[in-house]
């Protein structure tokens, strides 16, 4: 399953969800929806404005465990 890696890396920044909504101009609970991964699809432009936020590249972003099953939701 692919999952995000979002929170170590504000957490290594010292920034918290609520600054990263503000600075991706979206809705903490959006943000917080991505970080928990609870979105079945994210726009390609997302990804890369959160790159751009947290400096960081879209392989940072992610975590791939090949163990873990994918959530089926319906």
């Amino acid at each position: 399953m692919i999952r995000f890696n979002i929170m170590p890396l504000l957490d290594a920044k010292g920034k918290t969800r609520y600054w990263l909504a503000k600075q991706m101009g979206m809705s903490h609970q959006n943000i917080t929806k991505i970080i928990k991964n609870e979105n079945r699809a994210i726009y390609l432009e997302t990804i890369e404005v959160l790159c751009q936020v947290l400096d960081c590249t879209p392989n940072d972003l992610f975590e791939i465990n090949f163990e873990e099953p994918e959530d089926k939701k319906t």
